[in-house]
């Protein structure tokens, strides 16, 4: 059987590999703590664990609207009214099968053979991954620790050439949990806009980024640039991974398209998932996650001395999500090295840098502190002990 060029020139997703290599290692009895995969511990909130019983009551479940039940778009663009002070009309909101679906049908609708696109490296590898199978020509962009590890407004415009038809920007960032200034942001998005390109904009850990000194949220992309084209998930803030269901939020013009890409690819998202998910926007059930977001910066702070404290040094702290970027350069090993000695020697999995681009993959590793407190305990414990068997 011949297997198509794209789906050889799709690369494995490392922090999976390393997950199932410490699959393969508790199965032989050993206590692996995974520090390697973006899912919180935490769960769906409980009312939407009841809402989720409450659907799965025997009752008949069909296909819902290609574009998500409109009550749930309904109340996506409440959320954003009440937590970011925007307006977003429903019928530019987009349900989907998870984030990944999302940027799925974003890619499709924008993206043509030969397009050049521009993303941060590093970033998360399934983004470039699917606009290169639409037949995009990315070009990873280097970000330095002086720029958080993102795109700035000088190197997009340095990067830029006669085939840019747009840009892919995640901020808060995977892997380094980076945000891009708001300031700055502004200014990469008028760039693209007076060139005629698409801004896509991944905001899945917006509401999982820090304050500011009077406890507003971050503001999201659509505060400046109402025509960026957003993508989002339950999966994160919500933390509903396995779930799958995310939205994007996309110009009117681009609804159609949206909905006929929609309607050929996935029919809908998960009808029980969506019903549950209009729980997820209570009062009850949204002071759960804003609790939840406080532990994870208690978690980060833990996890920040933790790694000072072995030598392990952070470039950029991050203000959001869930993820450290250490560097390994000190130890003589590379992150890959690195990475699978700590996975075999000390059974810590962590991710390689070799995952989210070229500039740093052989100096960085990712950590995720989505885990349990104990396990970020003991997790640093091990890498201290392993990392002084290194000097």
């Amino acid at each position: 059987m011949r297997i198509s060029r794209r789906a050889q020139a799709v690369a494995p997703f490392f922090a999976m590999e390393f997950g199932k290599h410490a699959a393969a290692l508790e199965s032989q009895g050993h206590h692996v703590i995974k520090l390697s995969i973006g899912e919180p511990d935490f769960g769906a909130p409980p009312a939407v664990l009841d809402a989720m019983r409450a659907a799965m009551d025997g009752r008949p479940m069909p296909y819902t609207a290609a574009l998500g039940l409109p009550e749930l778009r309904q109340a996506i663009a409440r959320f954003y009214r009440s937590e970011h002070d925007i307006e977003v009309a429903p019928s530019r909101v987009v349900v989907t099968a998870g984030a990944s679906a999302a940027l799925v049908l974003a890619t499709a609708a924008l993206v043509d053979t030969g397009d050049e696109v521009l993303i941060a490296d590093p970033s998360y590898p399934c983004n470039r991954q699917i606009a290169e199978s639409f037949g995009a020509r990315v070009t990873l962009v280097p970000a330095t620790a002086e720029t958080r590890f993102q795109l700035d407004a000088a190197s997009v415009k340095s990067s830029w050439t006669d085939r840019t038809r747009g840009i892919m920007i995640a901020t808060p960032s995977n892997p380094t949990g980076t945000s891009v200034p708001a300031g700055e942001l502004a200014a990469i998005c008028e760039l693209a806009r007076e060139r005629d390109a698409w801004r896509l904009v991944d905001e899945i850990y917006l509401n999982l980024s820090d304050h500011d000194d009077r406890g507003r949220p971050p503001r999201s992309v659509l505060s400046f640039d109402p025509g960026a084209i957003v993508i989002n998930s339950f999966s994160k803030y919500f933390g509903m991974t396995g779930w799958r269901l995310g939205w994007c939020v996309v110009p009117e013009i681009l609804v159609p398209a949206m909905e006929r890409l929609a309607q050929n690819y996935f029919l809908c998202a998960s009808a029980p998932a969506q019903h549950a998910a209009l729980a997820c926007f209570t009062p009850e059930s949204l002071a759960v996650c804003e609790a939840r977001r406080v532990e994870f910066a208690e978690r980060r702070a833990l996890v920040l001395d933790g790694l000072a404290r072995i030598g392990l040094p952070v470039p950029v702290p991050p203000d959001g999500a869930f993820y450290v970027y250490f560097d390994v350069g000190r130890t003589g090993l590379t992150s890959w090295q690195f990475c699978e000695r700590a996975l075999r020697e000390a059974h810590v999995a962590l991710t390689p840098g070799r995952d989210f681009g070229v500039h740093t993959a052989e100096t960085h590793v990712r950590l995720s502190y989505a885990a349990p407190t104990d396990d970020l305990r003991e997790g640093l414990a091990r890498l201290g002990k392993f990392v002084a068997t290194l000097r």
